[in-house]
Protein backbone atom coordinates (compact mmCIF):
# COMPACT_ATOMS: atom_id res chain seq x y z
CA UNK A 1 0.00 0.00 0.00
CA UNK A 2 1.09 3.57 -0.63
CA UNK A 3 1.85 5.72 2.35
CA UNK A 4 0.30 9.15 2.54
CA UNK A 5 2.66 12.04 2.04
CA UNK A 6 2.53 14.99 4.43
CA UNK A 7 0.88 16.99 1.62
CA UNK A 8 -1.87 14.39 1.24
CA UNK A 9 -2.52 14.44 4.96
CA UNK A 10 -2.65 18.25 5.01
CA UNK A 11 -5.20 18.13 2.19
CA UNK A 12 -7.47 15.91 4.27
CA UNK A 13 -7.28 18.23 7.27
CA UNK A 14 -9.52 21.25 6.79
CA UNK A 15 -7.77 24.59 6.39
CA UNK A 16 -8.80 27.77 8.19
CA UNK A 17 -10.69 28.99 5.10
CA UNK A 18 -12.50 25.65 4.85
CA UNK A 19 -13.57 26.02 8.47
CA UNK A 20 -14.67 29.61 7.77
CA UNK A 21 -16.81 28.41 4.88
CA UNK A 22 -18.33 25.74 7.12
CA UNK A 23 -19.03 28.43 9.69
CA UNK A 24 -20.77 30.51 7.02
CA UNK A 25 -22.89 27.50 6.03
CA UNK A 26 -23.89 26.93 9.64
CA UNK A 27 -24.75 30.60 10.05
CA UNK A 28 -26.99 30.47 6.99
CA UNK A 29 -29.07 27.75 8.52
CA UNK A 30 -29.22 29.40 11.93
CA UNK A 31 -32.12 31.66 12.93
CA UNK A 32 -31.61 35.34 12.17
CA UNK A 33 -29.31 34.79 9.19
CA UNK A 34 -31.84 36.23 6.79
CA UNK A 35 -32.26 39.31 9.00
CA UNK A 36 -28.49 39.85 9.17
CA UNK A 37 -28.28 39.43 5.40
CA UNK A 38 -31.02 42.01 4.83
CA UNK A 39 -29.21 44.46 7.10
CA UNK A 40 -26.03 44.42 4.95
CA UNK A 41 -25.37 47.36 2.67
CA UNK A 42 -24.97 46.95 -1.09
CA UNK A 43 -21.18 47.38 -0.70
CA UNK A 44 -21.07 44.67 1.99
CA UNK A 45 -23.20 42.36 -0.16
CA UNK A 46 -20.91 42.98 -3.12
CA UNK A 47 -17.88 42.22 -0.92
CA UNK A 48 -19.48 38.93 0.22
CA UNK A 49 -20.32 38.09 -3.39
CA UNK A 50 -16.72 38.78 -4.44
CA UNK A 51 -15.39 36.59 -1.58
CA UNK A 52 -17.79 33.80 -2.50
CA UNK A 53 -16.82 33.95 -6.18
CA UNK A 54 -13.13 33.91 -5.24
CA UNK A 55 -13.71 30.87 -3.03
CA UNK A 56 -15.60 29.14 -5.82
CA UNK A 57 -12.72 29.80 -8.25
CA UNK A 58 -10.14 28.60 -5.72
CA UNK A 59 -12.09 25.44 -4.90
CA UNK A 60 -12.73 24.79 -8.60
CA UNK A 61 -9.02 25.11 -9.39
CA UNK A 62 -8.16 22.80 -6.53
CA UNK A 63 -10.77 20.31 -7.70
CA UNK A 64 -9.38 20.35 -11.24
CA UNK A 65 -5.85 19.80 -9.88
CA UNK A 66 -6.98 16.95 -7.65
CA UNK A 67 -8.89 15.33 -10.51
CA UNK A 68 -5.79 15.58 -12.70
CA UNK A 69 -3.71 13.91 -9.97
CA UNK A 70 -6.35 11.18 -9.64
CA UNK A 71 -6.32 10.61 -13.41
CA UNK A 72 -2.51 10.37 -13.41
CA UNK A 73 -2.59 7.86 -10.55
CA UNK A 74 -5.31 5.81 -12.29
CA UNK A 75 -3.25 5.75 -15.48
CA UNK A 76 -0.11 4.74 -13.56
CA UNK A 77 -2.04 1.97 -11.81
CA UNK A 78 -3.38 0.73 -15.15
CA UNK A 79 0.13 0.69 -16.67
CA UNK A 80 1.53 -1.19 -13.66
CA UNK A 81 -1.30 -3.74 -13.76
CA UNK A 82 -0.72 -4.28 -17.49
CA UNK A 83 3.00 -4.78 -16.87
CA UNK A 84 2.38 -7.28 -14.08
CA UNK A 85 -0.16 -9.20 -16.17
CA UNK A 86 2.17 -9.33 -19.17
CA UNK A 87 5.10 -10.41 -16.98
CA UNK A 88 3.06 -13.20 -15.38
CA UNK A 89 1.79 -14.31 -18.80
CA UNK A 90 5.35 -14.48 -20.14
CA UNK A 91 6.58 -16.36 -17.08
CA UNK A 92 3.77 -18.90 -17.46
CA UNK A 93 4.44 -19.27 -21.19
CA UNK A 94 8.17 -19.68 -20.49
CA UNK A 95 7.43 -22.43 -18.01
CA UNK A 96 5.15 -24.18 -20.52
CA UNK A 97 7.81 -23.74 -23.22
CA UNK A 98 10.55 -25.26 -21.04
CA UNK A 99 8.30 -28.20 -20.15
CA UNK A 100 7.44 -28.66 -23.82
CA UNK A 101 11.13 -28.63 -24.76
CA UNK A 102 11.88 -31.25 -22.09
CA UNK A 103 9.16 -33.53 -23.45
CA UNK A 104 10.35 -33.05 -27.04
CA UNK A 105 13.95 -33.60 -25.98
CA UNK A 106 13.04 -36.95 -24.46
CA UNK A 107 11.19 -37.93 -27.62
CA UNK A 108 13.33 -36.53 -30.45
CA UNK A 109 15.98 -34.13 -29.23
CA UNK A 110 14.31 -31.41 -31.37
CA UNK A 111 14.84 -27.76 -30.46
CA UNK A 112 12.44 -25.05 -31.57
CA UNK A 113 13.23 -21.37 -31.42
CA UNK A 114 10.99 -19.00 -29.52
CA UNK A 115 11.05 -15.38 -28.39
CA UNK A 116 9.98 -16.60 -24.96
CA UNK A 117 13.64 -17.16 -24.13
CA UNK A 118 14.48 -13.50 -24.78
CA UNK A 119 16.15 -11.58 -21.96
CA UNK A 120 15.24 -7.91 -21.59
CA UNK A 121 18.19 -5.74 -20.52
CA UNK A 122 17.25 -3.40 -17.71
CA UNK A 123 19.35 -1.07 -15.57
CA UNK A 124 18.15 -0.88 -12.00
CA UNK A 125 18.32 2.78 -11.00
CA UNK A 126 17.37 2.60 -7.32
CA UNK A 127 13.92 3.96 -8.16
CA UNK A 128 10.91 2.10 -9.52
CA UNK A 129 10.68 2.11 -13.31
CA UNK A 130 8.90 5.13 -14.77
CA UNK A 131 5.48 4.79 -16.33
CA UNK A 132 7.10 5.22 -19.75
CA UNK A 133 9.61 2.43 -19.04
CA UNK A 134 6.78 0.15 -17.90
CA UNK A 135 4.82 0.87 -21.08
CA UNK A 136 7.80 -0.05 -23.25
CA UNK A 137 8.60 -3.17 -21.20
CA UNK A 138 4.93 -4.21 -21.30
CA UNK A 139 4.89 -3.91 -25.09
CA UNK A 140 8.00 -6.10 -25.30
CA UNK A 141 6.56 -8.65 -22.85
CA UNK A 142 3.29 -8.83 -24.79
CA UNK A 143 5.22 -9.45 -28.01
CA UNK A 144 7.25 -12.15 -26.23
CA UNK A 145 4.05 -13.73 -24.89
CA UNK A 146 2.61 -13.81 -28.42
CA UNK A 147 5.94 -15.11 -29.78
CA UNK A 148 5.78 -12.21 -32.22
CA UNK A 149 8.38 -11.35 -34.83
CA UNK A 150 8.22 -7.78 -33.44
CA UNK A 151 10.36 -8.76 -30.42
CA UNK A 152 13.78 -8.08 -32.02
CA UNK A 153 12.67 -4.67 -33.34
CA UNK A 154 11.08 -3.67 -30.05
CA UNK A 155 14.19 -4.73 -28.14
CA UNK A 156 16.45 -2.87 -30.56
CA UNK A 157 14.38 0.31 -30.23
CA UNK A 158 14.30 -0.07 -26.45
CA UNK A 159 18.05 -0.56 -26.20
CA UNK A 160 18.99 2.18 -28.66
CA UNK A 161 16.51 4.74 -27.30
CA UNK A 162 16.86 3.76 -23.65
CA UNK A 163 19.49 4.71 -21.15
CA UNK A 164 21.16 1.34 -20.87
CA UNK A 165 24.79 1.91 -20.09
CA UNK A 166 25.44 -0.99 -17.77
CA UNK A 167 22.59 -3.39 -18.47
CA UNK A 168 21.29 -5.74 -15.89
CA UNK A 169 18.53 -8.13 -16.73
CA UNK A 170 14.83 -8.01 -15.98
CA UNK A 171 13.92 -11.36 -14.42
CA UNK A 172 11.23 -12.99 -16.52
CA UNK A 173 11.27 -16.25 -14.59
CA UNK A 174 13.93 -17.70 -16.89
CA UNK A 175 16.62 -19.40 -14.81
Amino acid sequence: MMQDSPDAEAERNPSQSDLSMLSVDIQRTSPGFEDRLRSLSAAELLERLTETEANIRRFSEELVQQLAVRDELDFEKEVKNSFISALIDVQNRQKEHRESLRRKKKLKGNHSSSYLTTVIPYEKKGLPPSVEDLQILTKILQAMRDDSDRVPGLLTDYILNGELFSPRFLPCGHH
